[in-house]
């Protein structure tokens, strides 16, 4: 039975992974090469230098990671300057979560300065029971610590937990962490896998994940 959930963020609640693409693209025709599926996989739910490093091993670059951080950072801060746009549905789901009871909470793999950034605007921000950030981890999507930290300020066990997540590596850690885990993917990441998920919603609207979490709600 479902007791609280835990939410990817972006590509699953707001529509930052084309910023994050665009970011990688810059970044990459600096130095003669173009972001690509392949190594946006490969990045997806790793934290900071980790995911840098993807880059660096993918393209054979001369940069360190840290130096790419660095560059990366600085240019998703000047894309989320002006807000993101919410995923499709995303008003109604959590409204839905509110008039269930169900307790939920952010866990994500962005650093915590573009986080605050994006949910300041947030209506519902006062209503989130933790903001987990790839901050508060030392091992990124798929390594299932996020979601076992989620658990915890939940005061669940993970088995009692729903994730949310849009990617393959996010949905791999749900799942390693004993977790249920729906996926929602996004139109970047609808080719990934999502080997154990309980199911593959359309979106947040998806009728079908409505009833699944009504139907897994404590008698």
């Amino acid at each position: 039975m479902i007791r609280g959930v835990a939410l990817d963020m972006d590509g699953l609640l707001f529509d930052t992974e084309r910023l994050y693409w665009e970011v990688g693209d810059q970044l990459l025709q600096r130095r003669g090469h173009r972001f690509c599926k392949g190594l946006q996989q490969r990045m997806m739910g790793r934290v900071g230098v980790s995911a840098m490093q993807q880059m660096v091993d993918y393209f054979s670059l001369s940069d360190s990671a840290e130096q790419l951080l660095e560059e990366s950072d600085a240019l998703y801060a000047k894309l989320i300057e002006s807000g993101v746009e919410p995923m499709p549905g995303l008003s109604s789901w959590i409204e839905f979560l509110q008039d269930l009871g169900l307790p939920f909470g952010i866990a994500t793999s962005s650093r915590r300065k573009h986080v605050e950034v994006i949910l300041r605007p947030i209506p519902w921000r006062d209503r989130l029971e933790f903001t987990l950030t790839g901050d508060d981890v030392t091992r990124g999507k798929p390594d299932p610590q996020i979601y076992q930290m989620a658990a915890t300020e939940l005061g669940i066990a993970t088995e009692q937990m729903l994730v949310l997540e849009d990617s393959g590596n996010g949905c791999a850690a749900a799942v390693a962490s004993g977790a249920r885990a729906v996926a929602v993917p996004s139109l970047h990441t609808k080719d990934q896998p999502f080997d154990g998920a309980a199911m593959v919603a359309e979106s947040l609207t998806d009728p079908r994940l409505w009833e699944w979490v009504r139907r897994s709600l404590p008698r």
